[in-house]
């Protein structure tokens, strides 16, 4: 078994892992990067009444290319690999079915999609993405076994892996994780877990540059020390403060660390990653700067200016319409008036390409952010494809990390769900089939033990489809053609029609539904007809066998 972590141990591996993130720069980057997102990109310049303007174009492609690779419509399905299991296959349909309602609950349960759009747009902005799963036993679900699943968004700078030259999750000898708390809080959940020295623990300093938390003082830092037994394989679980223990450690069961992590852009030999915003960042000042030389340029020399003879006229009143008087002498030698000064066309050339550049080079181009009149769809459609190919990677990435966050879950459903009911679908094999007839697969509850995921052998696949403008222009056109071509039904058209077009339109599919079954049906009662001619069917079989009942 492993040596049990004490609080002096964990306070060290904290600080070891502030040492190199500072060393990094990964706070002040973070920092700034935060700073130029949300608009605030004359940070720590002294302007001097000057004009500061701000044209943020970055955060407009940020959101961009989040929206881009995430997705409305995203599932996880888990498909059975029977050949390695030593389960039925028709047991492990059914557990793979389970799975795939397990996993639709959580992703509502957790607002997923919400939480994905902020997982990329941490990773866009400051480099990385992280989530954090755990189990909440407090919460109620009608089980017996009561808690669900929680999985949350954790900052980069809250996040400390102990190789931190190794992006690899589940390699890493400990993660230690920390989060700021009240203290009032902490000293609750340290009287609750046991731990004699609960009225002990006060507020400190947070160390990670928030300007925002240091205007309060009464929080402190706890750590969550997660590490692997050598023994048993399974992660353990500790938390303190940086001088008072929390609660001991556990054996949590798990067999993975809790955590998906990703960057934006991968830099070699460390966990860390690069953000997109980070690159642009001079392309931004640029742009701020050009327009704040524009703007004093015109300030002192847009508006025409007059010049006059001081030894003539004592005074220049500038009164609308009044009346300046001269001391003799031909008027036209009193004053002169200086025409404006003329801004370089070229000051606004270049700022039209810096931003041009730096969005096409992003993928984010007029045709991709719909900055086109919709003439020709399909050609529309075949561009934003192609603009969208520079961001593959990145959105390979996240569907990698969800599949991580699968396996997470199964994790976690194996060790805390115990026995659940749960809705099945009811897969009759083909010797249960009357007559060879195939029954249509009926749902029926049962309770179901989520400890058997550990015997059967489940792959995740991911099933993601995008909800874009162009794709529902797309879309709308081809249900138009199958409709008019009869080669589907009305009700099957307004089913698959997207959501906005028709108002009402789920009441206009009961509607047709039920007009559809009121119309004549087969009658039963009437003796059904034998096939005649060669051969020996199934049902001539069973009427030979059984005989014919009127």
């Amino acid at each position: 078994m492993t040596k049990l972590p004490t609080v002096s141990h964990v306070a060290r591996c904290y600080e070891r892992g502030l040492q190199f993130n500072t060393e990094l720069g990964l706070y002040d980057t973070v920092t700034k990067n935060e700073n130029f997102f949300i608009g605030k990109q004359w940070e720590g310049v002294e302007s001097n009444g000057l004009p500061t303007p701000v044209f943020n174009f970055l955060k407009r492609v940020v959101l961009f290319q989040v929206a881009t690779v995430t997705s409305d419509n995203i599932a996880m399905q888990a498909s059975p690999l029977a050949s390695t299991s030593r389960l039925d296959l028709w047991d492990i349909d059914q557990m793979a079915d389970i799975l795939n309602k397990q996993f639709a609950a959580i992703f509502e349960r957790n607002q997923l999609v919400g939480l994905l759009r902020e997982y990329m747009r941490n990773a866009a902005v400051d480099g990385d993405g992280c989530l954090y799963t755990w189990f909440d036993p407090t919460i109620e679900n009608g089980q017996n076994v009561k808690g669900e699943l929680v999985t949350e968004v954790v900052e980069n700078t809250r996040v400390h892996f102990g190789n931190p030259n190794s992006r690899d999750v589940q390699s890493q000898p400990y993660i230690l994780l920390c989060r700021r708390m009240m203290v009032d809080e902490a000293q609750r959940l340290a009287k609750e877990n046991g731990s004699p020295d609960w009225e002990a623990i006060g507020p400190d300093h947070e160390d990670f540059h928030s300007p925002h938390d240091a205007m309060t003082d009464d929080k402190v830092t706890v750590l969550t020390y997660l590490y692997r037994d050598r023994k048993t394989g399974t992660i353990w679980k500790y938390v303190c403060t940086q001088s008072v223990e929390m609660a001991k450690a556990t054996d949590t069961g798990l067999t993975l660390y809790p955590i998906v992590w990703l960057n934006w852009d991968y830099v070699q030999d460390c966990y860390h990653g690069q953000a997109m915003i980070t690159g642009l960042i001079p392309n931004q000042i640029f742009i701020n700067k050009l327009f704040a030389m524009s703007m004093i340029s015109l300030m002192t020399t847009a508006y025409p200016k007059i010049v006059y003879d001081k030894t003539r006229i004592a005074s220049w009143d500038s009164r609308v319409g009044a009346a300046i008087g001269v001391n003799g002498g031909d008027m036209n030698a009193v004053a002169k008036i200086i025409d404006p000064a003329q801004i370089s066309p070229q000051i606004a050339q270049f700022i039209q390409l810096a931003v041009d550049y730096t969005q096409s080079f992003l993928g984010a181009s007029d045709v991709a952010m719909g900055n086109v009149n919709p003439t020709n769809t399909s050609a529309i459609v075949a561009l934003q494809r192609a603009s969208n190919i520079p961001m593959e990677i990145t959105k390979q990435n996240l569907y990698k990390s969800i599949e991580s966050l699968g396996r997470i879950y199964m994790d976690h459903m194996r060790n805390y769900y115990g026995v659940r009911h749960v809705q099945v679908n009811m897969n009759l094999k083909p010797e249960d089939m009357p007559l060879g007839i195939s029954l249509p697969n009926q749902q029926f509850n049962r309770a179901f033990d989520f400890s058997q995921l550990a015997q059967a052998p489940v792959s995740i696949q991911l099933d993601v489809g995008a909800s874009a403008y162009w794709s529902e222009i797309a879309t709308q056109q081809t249900l138009d053609n199958l409709l008019v071509q009869d080669k589907i039904d009305l009700v099957d058209y307004l089913e698959r029609i997207p959501n906005g077009y028709i108002t009402k339109k789920q009441e206009l599919i009961e509607k047709l539904r039920g007009a559809s079954a009121s119309s004549p049906v087969l009658d039963t009662n009437q003796p059904m007809p034998i096939p005649e001619g060669g051969g020996y069917g199934a049902l001539q079989r069973a009427i030979n066998e059984t005989g014919v009942v009127e």
